[in-house]
């Protein structure tokens, strides 16, 4: 049985190399020894697949943490039960097949979820214009989600990205896309209206059945996979289908307590601050944050708002006088007060 090589020998990099370096590379590899370029040509063939099993390692953190720990063996340590390869690979690549048959192993029923740039969205991407010859005469918003893999009576299928907003991702929303494809022989352009589910998130996929490219011959269409891109919220974050908000507040009014109306992605809501509320503490919204993918109000996540003191540092002196005078006048806060009995306790050891 051959000797696999290193994988960083195979791209051409160093073990050092940034994100960046490895994209490079595997892009320039792949477009070499791609076999639509290289039809009948069997060591090219095998080196594209070298190079596509050694990038999908590679540019995944935790595969390449372990193989760097462990080299080739590292799948065995992952539990991945895919043989001496790199894990998931079946017939030596990652697409499945020969090893760069398309999508053909990802049935997606509506969405899926993704890295934040999967193997395949990179794939697509890198052949997109080395084999779809670019805009084809207009925007191309739509790639070749990879090479025309099994049989030549099955169109190539497409892929699709589309940037949404963060209320939009929470509430669902219905876009219209125009994209290139292929149909009898020719080049057209496709408009197609599509729904985007309630509570995606960002990474996930939508395929779209026989609206990819249609073969010269043949009846078997390709497919659409529409990636949704989530744009990022100046206020919001979110963490599973919950939403974190960070709010500042005066030191005056966490010390006496009020009420603030605050965003949410649904209007505005009213929150109660106690008297005293500390810095970092959490208050709750139930059910103001996402709903679960494709589910509409069921299994609504939170909404998580985290307080914040905004300490004033532009005091006059009068003003520092009467923080002190303040200070002396009150005892401690309990968390103050607790640690002080706590280190006390320690020095009497």
């Amino acid at each position: 049985m051959a000797t696999k090589r290193d994988y960083y020998e195979v791209l051409g990099v160093k073990r050092t190399a940034t994100s960046d370096e490895l994209k490079k590379a595997y892009r320039k590899l792949a477009v070499q020894f791609h076999p639509d370029k290289n039809q009948g040509d069997k060591k090219s063939e095998e080196r594209f697949k070298e190079a596509s099993e050694a990038y999908e390692v590679l540019s995944d953190a935790q595969k390449r943490q372990q193989y760097d720990q462990f080299g080739h063996g590292f799948a065995a340590f992952a539990g991945a039960g895919a043989g001496a390869g790199a894990g998931g690979f079946r017939g030596g690549g990652p697409f499945g097949g020969a090893g760069y048959g398309g999508f053909e192993d990802q049935t997606f029923s509506g969405f899926g979820s993704t890295g934040p740039e999967s193997f395949q969205d990179i794939f697509g991407d890198i052949f997109g214009d080395a084999f779809r010859g670019g805009a084809r005469g207009g925007p191309r918003p739509a790639d070749t989600a990879g090479p025309r893999g099994g049989t030549k009576t099955r169109g190539a299928d497409l892929r699709y990205t589309i940037t949404i907003t963060f209320e939009e991702a929470a509430t669902g929303c219905e876009k219209t896309i125009s994209f290139v494809r292929q149909r009898g022989g020719r080049e057209e352009t496709a408009k197609l209206a599509i729904t985007i589910p309630s509570g995606v998130k960002p990474g996930q996929r939508l395929k779209l059945r026989a609206e990819g490219d249609a073969p010269p011959s043949g009846q078997q269409f390709g497919d659409l996979y529409v990636i949704v891109n989530v744009a990022e919220h100046t206020l919001f974050k979110r963490v599973e289908n919950d939403v974190h908000l960070e709010l500042p507040v005066n030191f005056s009014d966490a010390v006496n307590g009020f009420v603030v109306d605050i965003p949410t992605l649904t209007g505005k809501a009213s929150l109660r601050l106690p008297a005293g509320t500390p810095s970092g503490q959490i208050f709750r919204l139930k059910g103001k944050g996402f709903p679960a993918a494709g589910q509409g109000g069921a299994a609504m996540g939170d909404m998580l708002v985290k307080v914040l003191i905004d300490v004033p540092r532009d005091l006059t002196d009068d003003q520092r006088e009467l923080l002190k005078r303040f200070a002396a006048a009150v005892r401690p806060g309990p968390m103050v007060k607790s640690f002080q009995e706590k280190a006390e306790r320690l020095k009497k050891k």
